[in-house]
């Protein structure tokens, strides 16, 4: 089941967001607290949102076992929004069980109904299982494109000059 993240999900998807850290061999570049993801979520101006895939268990209980953290961005050659998925994780013992594809069609959905026209994320170039996955679904990659990043003493210095 994919329903909309709820206030009470934070603490397990902050956990998952640690175990896709360590999945990507970056463990220490999470610093993000479970409240940080709760005020960004369910905050005063919530900018960003997030759904979750859900298991039952044996007693009828539902587990969360994936997620999807996305935001809107925006084209200006279309002159609509898109959604670019920030993160898709599902658990290593719920894998293969259709949660990741349910969150995307839940994402492809929204993007459908609100006439968004492009769903966008990034995948490391080694993640061979997930750009198959990706690759099947009928995603293309942007070869032309490279991913550019500013952060830390960088993004500091060129935000401290005035225009």
């Amino acid at each position: 089941m994919i329903r909309p993240a709820r206030s009470d999900d934070v603490p397990v998807m902050h956990a998952m967001v640690c175990e896709l850290a360590e999945y990507e061999k970056e463990p220490e570049a999470v610093v993000a607290t479970e409240e940080d993801l709760h005020t960004a979520l369910f905050g005063p101006e919530p900018a960003v949102f997030a759904h979750v895939a859900e298991e039952e268990d044996g007693d009828g209980a539902a587990t969360v076992v994936g997620f999807a953290l996305w935001f809107r961005n925006y084209s200006t050659w279309t002159g609509r929004h898109g959604v670019y998925l920030e993160d898709l994780y599902v658990r290593p013992e719920a894998r293969g069980r259709g949660h990741g594809l349910s969150l995307l069609r839940e994402l492809a959905r929204i993007c459908v109904e609100r006439g968004y026209t492009r769903l966008e994320w990034s995948v490391l170039d080694w993640n061979e299982p997930s750009i198959r996955f990706y690759e099947a679904l009928g995603s293309r990659p942007m070869d032309e494109w490279t991913v550019r990043r500013l952060e830390g003493e960088a993004l500091a210095t060129l935000g401290s000059v005035s225009p």
